[in-house]
C-alpha cells in the first residue's frame, strides 16, 4: 500500500511534526510514502528517513491556483500509484478531494483544529474515515459538521520519545525557575493572558526567568512587537525573553522547569505537552479542548481557566512552591505519555487505518420498490458479502414498503429507508435523501433498480463508482454501465450482468428470506384460531396484484370457484393479498359460501407472510411477490402469467407449474386491458388439476422417504 500525506507547509509545528514522524514509522515498517506541501524546513528532513516529497503551492487560497494543484497532484497520484491520500489541513484537502474523484483514489482526513462552521472547513468531515485527535474535535464534526459517527476515528497525536529525555524536576537548578510558553504567536495561543500571569508570579517567586518560543504566524506579523511592548509596559523585560522560532526543543525542554499552554480556543490536542511531559517538566494548562483528554487535573498537571490570568498565576505558584507536586505530576504525566501517547501506538493506529480505508469497501445496493424483485435480489446480496466480506459494508437502499423483507438478512450490515409518500417525498426529499446518501461516504453503488429516481440517487451519492444498466433512463449519471441484453435473461441474471463489471459470478441462485420466531408464532396462532385441522392440506390463493398491474389479475368468481372445488376435496384454502378493498373481500365471501375460506388480507406483515405461504402445501399466484416467497421457501407453486413473460419474471425451480395462454398479444406489459382474455382463458378446474398434480407428487416424495 502506497499512501500520500498533504499539507500546507513543512515548516516547525506541531501537524508537520506529526506528519515527519508518521512517515519515519511507515518508512521503517516498509510502507511507501509520499508528502506534498509547499516545502519547509523539515523537508531535508523526511527525505533523509527515505520519504519523497513533492513541492506545489497547496497553501495558496487562490481558486485558479488550487485548480491547477488538482491535476498536479492526480498526476502525482496516477505516476506514484498512490492508493489513499490523506490531507491534514482545509485547502490541501480541497485540492486532495478533487483530485481523488478525478483518479477514484481513497481521501481520509484529520482534524488539527476546532474549524469555524464554514463552508471551507466542510470538506474536512468528507473523508471515508475522519480523524479526530480529541474526543471534543471528534464531537464538533459530528455536531457542527453532521459527520457519521461510524466514519470517525479517534487517534490522539503523538511524541517521538527517543528525541527526549525525562530529567525529574528535583534534577534541575532550582536557584531560577525558567517558565516557558511553547507555540506559534497568535492571538488564540493566549501569550498576553501569559504575560499578565507572569507578573503576578514574580511577585510571588522573584526567581523566574520567562521564554516565549515561537515565531509570530504569518498573518500577524506585528503580533510579537505587540506583545514586547506588553512586555516593556508591564515592567518584565529583565525577566522576559523571545526566543523566536526554535528547531532544539529537546535541548530547550532540558532547561525549563514549567511549561504554559495558555489557548483560549479549542485546541485539537496540544502536542507541546506531550513533548514537555516526555522530558519530564509538569504542565499549567487552560482547560480547552483536546488539553483535556491529556491531562488529569492534579495528577498529571493543571488545568485553569482560559482567559484568567489569576488562575494561571494561581497554577504556576502552586507547581513551583510545591517540589513534591511538581515531581508527581512529571512522572505521572510521563507514564501516561509511553502508555497512551508514544509514537508507536499512533502510527501504528493509523496505519491500520490505512489499510482497513483501502480494503474494506463500503458499498450501497439500491432497490427502492417491486417486493418481488427485491426478493429476487437475494442471490446478488449474498454473492456481494462474499466478494466484499467484513470489514467491508453493504448498505441497502430500500423503499419502506419492501424494506421489512431485509431485516434479519446477513448479507448487509445497514438498511436506508426510502420513503417517498411521505418524509422523501418531492425534490426536497430526494436531496435530503442525497445528502444522507453522502453522508455515508460509499466507494461504490449498485444499482439493482435501474430507473431515473435510482440513478439521480447513485449521482447523489457522490460514490467514485456507480454501476448499473445504459438504459437511457438518466443512465449518463452513472459511470459503470453495461449494455441492455438483445435476448431475454431471467431477473437474477439480469442482476447479475451489472456484478460481473465487479468481477462476480452466478454461482448459487438459491432465494433465501429470514422471518423471525416471532412471525412463525403469529402464523401458528392464527391457523389454529381459524380451526385449520392438523394435518389438512393448505391451498394459499394470492389475490390481485399490484394497483399498477389490474391485468395481472385473475377474476374474483375463478378464485371462489376454485375454493369451493378444492374445499370439496378436503383442501383447506387461505386468502392473502392486501387490505385495501374491504368490497372486494366482501364479494369474493359472497361468492365462496361454502368453502369458507381463512381471509388473511390486510392481517399479516410481509414476514408473516413468509411464514404463511411456508406453511401452504401449495400456493397459487399471478406475476407477484408471493409467488417468489413461495419457490423462496420451496412451497410448490402455481403461478398464472397474462401480460407478462415468464421467461423473464418466473422462477426456475422444478416444483413451479407455470399455466399461460399462447395468445397473439402476449406478452403485451400493459397496466389496463378491456378484456383480460389471458388471464379469464386460465380456469379455475386447469388451475385445480395442477394443484392436485403438485399435492400427489408431494406425497409420493413424501411415502418414498
Amino acid at each position: 500500500m502506497k499512501s500520500l500525506q498533504i499539507l500546507p507547509e513543512l515548516e516547525l509545528g506541531g501537524v508537520e511534526t506529526g506528519t515527519v514522524d508518521l512517515a519515519k514509522y511507515l518508512v521503517n515498517h516498509h510502507q511507501e510514502t509520499v508528502v506534498v506541501s509547499a516545502g519547509g524546513e523539515l523537508v531535508e528532513t523526511l527525505q533523509s528517513l527515505g520519504a519523497v516529497h513533492y513541492n506545489l503551492a497547496v497553501h495558496k487560497k487562490s481558486l485558479f491556483s488550487m485548480l491547477r494543484c488538482v491535476f498536479r497532484l492526480a498526476e502525482i497520484i496516477r505516476k506514484e500509484g498512490i492508493d489513499l491520500v490523506h490531507a491534514r489541513s482545509r485547502v490541501p484537502a480541497w485540492i486532495a478531494y478533487a483530485a481523488c474523484r478525478l483518479t477514484h483514489t481513497v481521501f481520509l482526513t484529520t482534524c488539527h483544529g476546532y474549524y469555524s462552521k464554514h463552508l471551507m472547513s466542510r470538506v474536512m468531515g468528507w473523508g471515508k474515515f475522519v480523524v479526530a485527535p480529541s474526543q471534543i474535535i471528534a464531537r464538533h464534526m459530528i455536531d457542527d459538521f453532521a459527520v457519521c459517527p461510524q466514519r470517525i476515528r479517534l487517534i490522539p497525536r503523538s511524541v517521538d520519545r527517543e528525541k527526549f529525555t525525562f530529567i525529574p524536576p528535583e534534577h534541575k537548578n532550582r536557584s531560577e525557575f525558567v517558565v516557558a510558553i511553547i507555540g506559534r504567536l497568535t492571538p488564540l495561543k493566549g501569550h498576553i493572558h501569559f504575560i499578565k500571569a507572569m507578573q503576578k508570579v514574580r511577585r510571588v517567586i522573584p526567581n523566574i526567568k520567562v521564554w516565549i518560543i515561537g515565531a509570530a504566524a504569518k498573518s500577524k506579523p506585528h503580533y510579537r512587537e505587540d506583545l514586547e511592548l506588553l512586555v516593556k509596559r508591564l515592567g518584565l523585560s529583565d525577566i522576559v525573553e523571545f526566543l523566536g522560532k526554535r528547531r532544539d526543543i529537546p535541548e530547550l525542554l532540558s532547561k525549563i522547569n514549567l511549561l504554559v499552554l495558555a489557548s483560549t480556543a479549542h485546541e485539537a490536542f496540544g502536542r507541546v505537552v506531550l513533548e514537555a511531559q516526555a522530558a519530564g517538566v509538569p504542565v499549567v494548562a487552560t482547560r480547552v479542548g483536546g488539553v483535556v483528554d491529556i491531562i488529569d487535573d492534579g495528577v498529571d498537571g493543571v488545568l485553569v481557566t482560559p482567559g484568567d490570568p489569576e488562575s494561571m498565576s494561581g497554577g504556576v505558584i502552586r507547581v513551583l512552591k510545591d517540589q513534591e507536586l511538581s515531581s508527581r505530576l512529571a512522572k505521572n504525566a510521563y507514564v501516561k505519555v509511553c502508555s497512551k501517547f508514544s509514537l508507536e501506538k499512533m502510527a501504528e493506529k493509523t496505519l491500520e487505518l490505512y489499510q482497513e480505508a483501502v480494503s474494506a469497501k463500503n458499498i450501497l445496493v439500491i432497490k427502492l420498490s417491486a417486493l418481488g424483485d427485491l426478493i429476487l435480489s437475494m442471490p446478488a446480496l449474498k454473492a456481494i458479502r462474499k466478494a466484499e466480506p467484513p470489514p467491508g459494508k453493504i448498505t441497502c437502499l430500500a423503499g419502506k414498503a419492501i424494506a421489512p423483507i431485509l431485516n434479519h438478512c446477513p448479507y448487509i450490515d445497514n438498511m436506508i429507508i426510502y420513503d417517498f409518500k411521505d418524509r422523501d417525498k418531492g425534490i426536497f426529499g430526494l436531496l435530503r435523501l442525497g445528502r444522507q446518501l453522502r453522508d455515508n461516504n460509499f466507494d461504490f453503488v449498485i444499482d439493482l433498480q435501474n430507473n431515473r429516481k435510482s440513478h439521480i440517487l447513485s449521482a447523489f451519492s457522490f460514490a467514485h463508482l456507480r454501476y448499473g444498466y445504459k438504459n437511457g433512463k438518466f443512465s449518463f449519471l452513472l459511470n459503470k454501465r453495461v449494455a441492455e441484453d438483445k435476448f431475454i435473461l431471467a431477473p437474477i441474471e439480469h442482476q447479475f450482468r451489472i456484478l460481473k463489471m465487479l468481477g462476480i459470478e452466478l454461482k448459487d441462485r438459491k432465494i433465501e428470506l429470514w422471518p423471525s420466531k416471532e412471525d412463525m408464532k403469529y402464523i401458528d396462532t392464527f391457523l389454529e384460531s381459524e380451526w385449520l385441522n392438523k394435518g389438512q392440506p393448505l391451498a394459499g390463493i394470492h389475490l390481485g396484484s399490484s394497483r399498477r398491474w389490474f391485468t395481472k389479475r385473475w377474476p374474483l368468481e375463478y378464485i371462489a370457484r376454485l375454493s369451493e372445488n378444492l374445499a370439496g376435496g378436503g383442501i383447506r384454502v387461505v386468502i392473502t393479498g392486501e387490505s385495501s378493498s374491504p368490497e372486494e373481500l366482501e364479494m369474493l365471501k359472497g361468492l365462496a359460501k361454502k368453502s369458507r375460506p381463512i381471509i388473511a388480507c390486510g392481517r399479516t406483515t410481509i414476514n408473516q407472510l413468509v411464514c404463511l405461504i411456508r406453511r401452504c402445501s401449495v400456493f397459487v399466484a399471478g406475476d407477484t411477490a408471493p409467488l417468489h416467497i413461495a419457490s423462496a421457501v420451496e412451497t410448490p407453486v402455481v403461478a398464472l402469467f397474462g401480460p407478462t413473460d415468464p421467461k423473464r419474471h418466473a422462477p426456475s425451480e422444478e416444483d413451479v407449474t407455470i399455466l399461460r395462454k399462447e395468445l397473439p398479444c402476449q406478452p403485451c406489459y400493459k397496466a389496463e386491458c378491456a378484456t383480460i382474455e389471458c388471464m379469464k382463458q386460465i380456469s379455475p378446474e386447469e388451475v385445480e388439476q395442477a394443484i392436485l398434480k403438485l399435492l400427489n407428487a408431494a406425497r409420493e416424495a413424501k411415502s418414498v422417504l
